[in-house]
């Protein structure tokens, strides 16, 4: 069962670039947003998205539609793609000197060549050592890391409070999700959550646990997701209102 999704949206990043005849990309000045075209058999109309994860927007046909059509639908919604990439948060790229929210605060990411092991926060920094094109790679490993211990630990702590038992648990680099469960019992979870404050990854876990008992959002699903994370309202609007900038992180 998967946790709400977040706004849909898109900015940096390259989608996979379509023959000459079939470039729908929209140009607005320096704001060029690329068109991937889906052709689904089961679809009835088009449909157009926008993907924050991967910047681009995403054109969903049936079989049968030609490229014209095609054209004539995304410029039919050009100014709401453009309206739309323009109002995006700006990404957080891992590299030296950006800061990055974590958990309650901020830190700084700072590379020194001289640091050994793994990524290390002191004080306001966040320690990266290694060559200096690695850095992206490190910071993400440290980020989902952290999550894995962090979410693994409530997962334990909120299950057997509900009397619960939890299967696999999982991070993943989700585009859309927060969380998921499973049938099985399996639990999923965005490493992103450890960029958020405290009790905004305690709700998005005892959400899932709680449909480990309850594979709805039924009342007694609600109420015993505020049993396991009092305030869990709050938290939902605060993902749903700044979920699109934690989406933009890395």
């Amino acid at each position: 069962m998967n946790l709400f999704q977040s706004l849909a949206g898109l900015h940096s990043g390259r989608a996979r670039t379509p023959p000459p005849d079939q470039d729908l990309a929209v140009r607005d000045g320096d704001c060029v947003i690329p068109v991937e075209i889906r052709r689904n058999p089961k679809a009835r109309r088009m449909t157009l998205r926008l993907d924050s994860h991967n910047d681009r927007a995403v054109l969903t046909v049936p079989k049968t539609i030609g490229i014209r059509r095609m054209r004539a639908f995304v410029e039919e919604h050009r100014d709401w793609l453009i309206e739309t990439f323009r109002a995006l948060p700006p990404r957080i790229p891992f590299r030296h000197g950006v800061d990055l929210p974590l958990r309650d605060g901020t830190v700084t990411i700072f590379h020194d060549p001289s640091h050994r092991g793994k990524c290390r926060v002191e004080g306001q920094l966040l320690l990266v050592g290694g060559d200096l094109p690695h850095i992206q790679r490190r910071v993400r490993d440290h980020l989902k890391s952290e999550a894995r211990r962090e979410i693994g630990e409530q997962v334990g702590i909120l299950a057997e409070r509900a009397g619960l038992k939890a299967g696999r648990i999982t991070v993943r680099d989700q585009v859309s999700r927060w969380g998921s469960c499973a049938a099985n019992g399996n639990l999923s979870f965005n490493w992103r959550l450890i960029c958020a404050k405290p009790d905004i990854l305690t709700y998005v876990v005892a959400h899932e646990v709680a449909h480990l008992r309850h594979m709805n959002h039924s009342p007694a699903f609600w109420a015993l997701t505020e049993e396991l994370a009092p305030g869990s309202r709050r938290a939902r609007v605060w993902l749903r209102e700044n979920g699109a900038a934690l989406h933009r992180i890395g």
